[in-house]
């Protein structure tokens, strides 16, 4: 084969800056085989970054609770009901069926929908979504605000249509609040271009094939839950940035304590082009670290498949594709899809006789099963689909076989053979040969099979064969998903999930009205913004806590309610030691007063820990009175409605007294230390200062529990070593 010369420029078309790729056999191949060497500027590197994050409000238009239920498909509980549905195309208002939509229909799959107790008709959609929360509303406009955007004057749900299942109603319900905005990173200013409030989808729990088509069981509890979605600008400048832009996002999100925690409820979406391939929108990107590796990894792709478009075109005698996709010729580019439509014939072969004594354990259960083998032939391909093979940094090269497959599996399949790959997966070689014979494959062709029922292997095919007509173009606008292994990142390597949607998808929603914002609601919300995770940093070192303690804190988000119990603003308790709240925050005490009443953490009042806490230190109770007491308190004490503190104080005085939690005064304790301490003479020569945990156990249980730890131990301490000392 003749070698070409490939230049790639930048967008700018700066000769100087450029970078050649000699042939494809050369520096190019190299390049691809080292991402982390691959030079983003030069290539005409963009990026962006689309962020969804859940609210902690209540749903969007159904005024349901936002809580999810983390079941599996083996755990449903036998009272939900369930309701099946299919999607159907149909003409949108331009009169056309939409692409994605018609080839959903041919995929034959139906939905079930699994009612969980937080979701009702508006999420069946038997009834017409409310209007927006107020509190998802509120929060989209202060995270607006945080990032200098520009809010819109009146907020217009609109539905944008979704057809993968996902939604019950056909489409997402999103609404624009602002535009305009940025936010600092360490390698400068991205631009946010919008801010949106949307709905949640269902979640999948599981997909089960039958012969007539794929049966897809979602559940309903995630259905609705707000998302503020962030879209960015390109502004961002390597793989590196992104994850430094998507780690920048993510603490201004978590800084306005509005916003889910938690896996799942944060996903960030990567929109990366090269100048000589084209806008991808790539999704599953759960873990910021992996973040440049799997965009690395997409600029190799596109490098890949442009090489491989100009190799396939020049074997045509067909013109070169440019290496800035702004230079293309729609005339020319039309000339080829003609000749690629002409070189690749939609002719689908059914092959099943050849393999009916094939001794390939997928084939042999899949014909079992009723399944066809079908076969398409890809003129001029062979060699050019790939074997699975590892680039020097470990992950997968990128092969036009794993695309071909992507697209298969569009149409549900479980995956393709091709001709590059055999024999393999028990194929023989004589298998292979006596396909290529019956079916006069010629050297330089290759051939793909599909093995399923007959309609799902031709439906796979055509989307192989379209694929393939795609090879000859430049890589298609389309959303990738990031390949996933047991919960994590296979490679960083990605597959195709579905053409690039465009902006005729979205149109308004009529049943919810146009909610206008007031300036003086804006003003009210610009200007009460939540603390910064440095202020909160800052505010908290003006207290005895240590700078562990205040790491943990605000990392569980519980800085305001360990400044308002030390304060005593707010829980009806007056201030006290700020580090013995910070200590019973971390030790997650509030939870193990729940656990012992069996209540959820959640509606065990904060004044109620307060309270208790606060008579320990003001020696009321023992330390080990905290929890028991608060469980009494609780379940039996006085509302804070219904008393005033220095009552309820005294309620705890009495009850702790007839519960054996009252301290023992420090004469007590001494009388007993040194009984212990008489006793375990040998004990205390032996281990020294070690003894005094042993010890420990056995002077509270002298005192009957009635004493306070912390006091034991001192007492403890300055009695031994005085012992050591003599």
């Amino acid at each position: 084969m003749r070698k070409a010369t490939i230049t790639i420029h930048l967008p700018d078309d700066s000769m100087s800056n450029a970078l050649s790729l000699h042939s494809v056999s050369d520096a190019a191949r190299a390049n691809i085989r080292r991402p982390s060497t691959l030079d983003p500027e030069a290539l005409g590197f963009m990026c962006g970054l689309e962020i969804h994050q859940q609210l902690s409000t209540g749903k969007l238009h159904s005024r349901m609770p936002s809580k999810l239920f983390d079941i599996g498909i083996d755990e449903i509980p036998t009272d939900w009901q369930r309701r099946e549905r299919r999607l159907r195309a149909s003409q949108g208002e331009s009169g056309r069926i939409d692409v994605a939509a018609r080839f959903e229909a041919k995929r034959k799959r139906s939905f079930v929908y699994v009612q969980s107790p937080n979701s009702g008709l508006i999420e069946l959609d038997e009834a017409p979504p409310l209007s927006h929360d107020k509190e998802a509303v509120d929060a989209a406009l202060t995270i607006s605000a945080m990032m200098n955007a520009k809010p819109l004057p009146y907020l217009q749900a609109m539905r944008k249509t979704v057809v993968d299942g996902s939604n019950t109603s056909g489409f997402q319900r999103t609404t624009l609040i602002s535009t305009k905005g940025s936010i600092e990173t360490p390698a400068g200013s991205v631009g946010i271009d919008v801010i949106c409030l949307e709905e949640d989808s269902a979640r999948k729990l599981d997909t089960q094939s039958t012969n007539s088509g794929d049966v897809v069981i979602y559940t309903l509890d995630r259905l609705g839950v707000p998302l503020i979605e962030i879209a960015t600008a390109p502004d961002v400048k390597t793989p590196e940035h992104a994850k430094e832009t998507a780690l920048a996002l993510g603490m201004l999100l978590r800084d306005t304590r509005m916003v889910r925690r938690g896996l799942g409820s944060i996903r960030q979406d990567l929109n990366v082009s090269l100048a000589c391939g084209d806008r991808v929108e790539i999704k599953g990107c759960q873990d910021l670290d992996w973040i440049p590796q799997i965009i690395r990894l997409e600029m190799a792709r596109q490098i890949h498949m442009f090489l491989l478009a100009n190799e396939l075109r020049e074997e045509a005698g067909l013109p070169p594709l440019p290496s800035d996709r702004r230079d293309d010729n729609k005339p020319i580019e039309n000339r080829v899809s003609r000749a690629a439509i002409s070189r690749i014939p939609m002719v689908l072969h059914d092959v099943t006789n050849q393999f009916t004594n094939s001794h390939s354990t997928m084939i042999e259960r899949s014909l079992a099963s009723g399944s066809s083998v079908i076969a398409t032939i890809l003129p001029g391909f062979s060699g050019r689909l790939g074997c699975k093979e590892p680039d020097e940094e470990g992950s997968q090269l990128p092969r036009l076989g794993r695309e071909l497959a992507s697209a298969a599996k569009l149409a549900g399949v479980a995956g393709i053979f091709h001709s590059d790959e055999l024999p393999a997966y028990g194929i023989t070689n004589d298998e292979v040969n006596s396909l290529k014979e019956s079916l006069e494959i010629q050297e330089s062709d290759a051939f793909v099979l599909c093995v399923a029922p007959e309609w799902q292997a031709n439906l796979a095919l055509e989307a192989v064969i379209e694929r393939s007509r795609m090879a000859y173009h430049r890589i298609p606008q389309e959303v990738r998903n990031v390949v996933i292994r047991k919960g994590s990142p296979e490679d960083g390597t990605t597959t195709a999930m579905r053409p690039l949607p465009g902006g005729a998808r979205m149109y308004p929603e009529t049943d919810i009205p146009i909610r206008s914002l007031d300036e003086e609601h804006w003003e009210s919300i610009s200007s009460n913004l939540p603390l910064t995770r440095l202020e909160r940093i800052e505010r908290l070192q003006s207290y005895d806590v240590s700078d562990n303690q205040i790491e943990a804190i605000i990392g569980g988000e519980l800085d305001d309610i360990l400044v308002a119990a030390a304060d005593g603003s707010q829980f009806g308790t007056p201030s006290f030691s700020a580090k013995s709240m910070a200590s019973a925050l971390l030790d997650n005490t509030r939870n193990e007063i729940a656990e012992g009443i069996e209540r959820d953490e959640t509606e065990v009042p904060w004044s109620v820990l307060t309270i208790s806490l606060y008579a320990c230190e003001n020696g009321i109770i023992t330390r080990e009175g905290i929890v028991p007491m608060a469980r009494i308190f609780l379940s039996e004490g006085p509302s804070s409605l219904e008393i005033s503190f220095k009552d309820r104080l005294e309620w705890f005085e009495k009850r702790a007294n007839d519960e054996g939690f009252t301290p023992a005064d420090n004469s007590a304790i001494e009388e007993a230390v040194d009984a212990i301490l008489i006793d375990r003479s040998e004990f205390v020569s032996e281990r020294g200062m070690g003894a005094i945990g042993p010890l420990m156990g056995m002077v509270m249980a002298k005192l009957g529990g009635a004493a306070d730890g912390k006091a034991v131990s001192q007492i403890l301490k300055e009695k031994i070593t005085k012992i050591m000392e003599e």
